[in-house]
């Protein structure tokens, strides 16, 4: 059956000799996998350069419910992303994010307030000119809201620990070792408000940021299953 949705790109990996495997997270079907012909004809609705990490688009794809891989038949951007394909640093910030949001988003049910979160993400990374070094720390922050793991960081008391696995502020150390000590702690409170509107005001050193991207991903760990290293990290925190 043919169906109109939108689609944001996760990752193109290799299916076969003349196949790639797409995956995508849609507006009305969640996460899917789709087959992409590497050979397409001239008349073809599907060009290979629209699939790269983050981009948006409108696609025509036949979708049947008990298919594990569905086939695209059309597909177009819904904007253009000219710095996400020039700018180094946004290069980069996209391939971590890609990456991030493949580990995340797993889900095939529709959330439909959860693919508007990220397309406003994408075109706000495109359009941004300030803060970007903290870009990813917001939407890390951001998307546990939509993912149903929204931590409670507004119960802060002096000399409080942050207990990861509940995902709360407590006066006693935790009987397990996923906390953050009092001084990362205290560091967090400050932070627990950022979003894309302000990034660009929160001024850290290289070693405070990569300590917060640390503790958001074992955040992450500890609620999302299977949640594995990613490799584009390193790059990352070279770059900011």
């Amino acid at each position: 059956m043919q169906h109109k949705t939108q689609g944001i790109v996760l990752n193109v990996g290799k299916y076969s000799d003349t196949y790639a495997i797409v995956h995508a997270y849609t507006r009305d079907f969640g996460r899917v996998a789709y087959l992409l012909p590497k050979n397409r004809g001239k008349k073809s609705g599907i060009k290979g350069s629209l699939f790269f990490p983050l981009s948006v688009l409108s696609l025509d794809v036949e979708h049947l419910p008990l298919r594990e891989i569905q086939r695209p038949k059309e597909a177009e951007r819904l904007f253009p992303l000219y710095d996400l394909c020039t700018n180094v640093n946004k290069v980069s910030m996209a391939f971590f994010l890609s990456e991030f949001l493949s580990k995340v988003l797993r889900e095939s049910d529709k959330n439909e307030l959860l693919f508007d979160f990220l397309k406003h993400s994408v075109e706000t990374l495109e359009e941004t000119t300030g803060g970007l070094a903290n870009f990813h720390l917001a939407l890390m922050l951001g998307l546990t809201h939509y993912l149903g793991i929204l931590p409670n960081l507004d119960n802060y008391k002096t000399d409080s620990y942050f207990d990861l696995m509940n995902g709360e502020f407590v006066q006693n150390t935790p009987l397990h070792n996923h906390y953050l000590n009092k001084a990362q702690s205290a560091y967090l409170t400050t932070f627990r408000r950022i979003h894309y509107g302000n990034m660009h005001l929160f001024r850290m050193s290289r070693n405070n940021r990569n300590a917060i991207v640390d503790s958001l991903l074992d955040y992450y760990r500890l609620h999302v299953y299977d949640f594995p290293p990613l490799k584009s990290l390193d790059v990352l925190r070279e770059l900011f």
